[in-house]
């Protein structure tokens, strides 16, 4: 009889590990060529406030997860934004309406975290429930090494500016709209998101069209 249970269970266990394994989003491979050039993009750049609710098409999230910290060089597992030491100690968390997602960079995926519209939580902005997608920056200390609490702040905030603006150059060569914020409830989103208290909410990203 125990037998019987524990083998019930041991199914069990795998048929929903096997499920959440196949809610994973597995991304388009990122189109790397085309595109306005970096002069261009670095003219265009600006900060959009009023966006339109039209959904960002999964091929352009792609792209831009990519942009932001991909990984550009397989080989060694290097990103397209740089990070102290190589601790790439940053996480990209994805709000859209249909919920809140994990960046895997590695297998250039998303990972479900939350399975509702939390996009009204991240921010303070009334524009933040009308944009399609918002990126939250999180970071983790625990892969940042013994260093001190400054540096830890110090880094999570370089590194994070650094995937932003690559957001942002993005953004400006596809005809996006994009802001960063830091006007948000932090301690509501992150106990909604689920992260740690070795993770640190630094900053969000509202990413749309803009409205006309």
């Amino acid at each position: 009889m125990i037998k019987k249970i524990f083998t019930v269970m041991v199914i069990l266990f795998f048929s929903f590990s096997l499920s959440m394994a196949a809610d994973v989003i597995k991304l388009p491979a990122p189109q790397i060529d085309g595109g306005k050039s970096l002069m261009q993009a670095l003219k265009e750049r600006r900060s959009e406030r009023s966006f339109d609710t039209k959904k960002v098409p999964v091929n352009v999230l792609s792209n831009m997860l990519w942009a932001a910290c991909g990984i550009n060089r397989p080989a060694a597992g290097k990103r397209t934004a740089p990070s102290a030491m190589n601790r790439q100690q940053i996480d990209v968390y994805v709000a859209t309406a249909d919920g809140l997602y994990l960046y895997d960079a590695k297998g250039h995926a998303l990972k479900p975290i939350v399975s509702r519209d939390i996009r009204a939580l991240t921010g303070k902005q009334s524009f933040v429930v009308q944009a399609p997608v918002t990126l939250i920056y999180v970071a983790d200390f625990k892969k940042m090494g013994n260093v001190s609490d400054d540096e830890k702040d110090f880094y999570a905030a370089t590194d994070t500016g650094f995937i932003s603006q690559n957001v942002y150059l993005f953004c400006a060569s596809e005809g996006l709209g994009t802001v960063v914020r830091g006007s948000i409830d932090k301690e509501t989103l992150a106990k909604t998101m689920k992260i740690g208290g070795h993770q640190k909410i630094t900053l969000a990203q509202t990413v749309g069209y803009a409205r006309e």
